[in-house]
């Protein structure tokens, strides 16, 4: 059996996809010490700390995402992107839409590493090594959620899936 196509009205391709959904996208890298600190960023433009990176811009993946925000906010070579730890579906909240976060692994950083670091002016004030559990008052609870998931995305070799910073088992 078909259908008469006749009777049918098929929406343009172009007004379909202009009613598809829209999700914000942000990536990050996460950089540790040898003590398995976390490199932390102050920005100069809001309270709570992050991890380098930021927000996915059109036309751009996450991983050129992450590269350009690495060379924009701390003067860093896009190829210190390494491999993926985390993918978080963060749920609406506040004022914002929901959206999906991607963390990369940067590597461990050595003290001669931080001496080529350059603060974007007027963007970044400041940086900083810190635990996880040092960093939760100066970081939003879904960032240091998902930065935990990182650390130990890290140390099984495996990417971690979070749900608004926690972490989520997909039936594996």
């Amino acid at each position: 059996m078909t259908a008469d196509s006749s009777s049918v009205s098929v929406m343009p391709v172009s007004e379909y996809v202009k009613s598809l959904p829209r999700k914000r996208m942000a990536a990050g890298v996460v950089f540790r010490d040898r003590d398995d600190r976390v490199l932390w960023v102050e920005p100069t433009y809001k309270p709570n700390w992050e991890v380098p990176g930021g927000v996915v811009e059109s036309g751009e993946s996450p991983w050129e995402a992450a590269g350009r925000e690495l060379g924009e906010e701390l003067g860093l070579s896009a190829d210190r992107v390494g491999r993926l730890l985390v993918v978080d579906h963060v749920h609406a909240h506040h004022d914002r839409p929901e959206g999906m976060a991607f963390l990369f692994d940067g590597g461990v950083l050595e003290e001669t590493d931080l001496a080529g670091v350059d603060l974007a002016v007027g963007e970044i004030r400041s940086i900083r090594f810190m635990a996880v559990d040092e960093a939760r008052s100066w970081v939003k609870p879904v960032l240091a959620g998902r930065v935990a998931a990182a650390l130990d995305a890290v140390r099984t070799g495996a990417t971690v899936l979070c749900a608004h910073g926690v972490q989520v088992n997909c039936g594996a």
